[in-house]
């Protein structure tokens, strides 16, 4: 079961690199659930360095806003995937 999540996290990492965002979601973006989005379904890393160049011609990241989005999906990532490894982590 581990190998097949270290793989699977692999390939998903992967495929992020992969992602660009348009001007229209640049503009758009609610930088707390870019943030949750990253973390919670396959627990990336932070990425917002990935969005502050794709989006530096149009708007201004709020890493702030990034950032307490992507903690909150990783724990909300570490609990799902660790709950029944370590109880009360």
């Amino acid at each position: 079961m581990a190998a097949m999540t270290r793989l699977l996290l692999l390939l998903t990492a992967l495929l992020a690199g992969c992602v660009h965002m348009s001007e229209n979601e640049c503009r758009s973006a609610d930088w707390y659930q870019v943030g949750y989005r990253d973390a919670d379904p396959y627990g990336l890393r932070p990425q917002h360095f990935i969005y502050e160049n794709d989006c530096k011609a149009w708007v201004q990241v709020s890493e702030a806003d990034y950032m307490r989005g992507w903690v909150d999906g990783f724990r909300a990532w570490n609990a799902r995937v660790y709950a029944g490894e370590c109880g009360n982590c």
